[in-house]
């Protein structure tokens, strides 16, 4: 097994309900969240899926989009971008993400 397959343990993240703004519409959807900070450009990245949600494509009609997300831990501009095979939409913004996430040791 690799040295780094427990990765994914090391990332910031967010699982569950949030709430989507885009194209004028608030839409309940799921989401799956994760972040890290990038020392190269000192900012802090995070990224994910949104469930596939009929709603969701019909607005965003498989093109980019601006999104605000709202999750029960807080809220973020990002990207909606082009949908997979799934019809799983990706997610994407850089800075304070829409989830908590630790700052201190005793936080992790």
């Amino acid at each position: 097994m690799s040295e780094h397959a427990d990765h994914a343990d090391h990332e910031d993240g967010y699982t569950g309900p949030a709430t989507l703004l885009l194209e004028g519409a608030e839409v309940p959807v799921e989401v799956e969240l994760r972040g890290h900070f990038q020392p190269i450009d000192g900012y802090y990245h995070w990224y994910g899926r949104v469930r596939a949600d009929e709603r969701v494509s019909e607005l965003a009609a498989g093109k980019k989009r601006k999104i605000e997300i709202r999750t029960p831990e807080g809220s973020a501009s990002g990207e909606l971008s082009d949908p997979d095979p799934w019809d799983r939409y990706r997610l994407l913004g850089t800075s304070t993400p829409p989830f908590t996430v630790p700052t201190s040791l005793e936080e992790v």
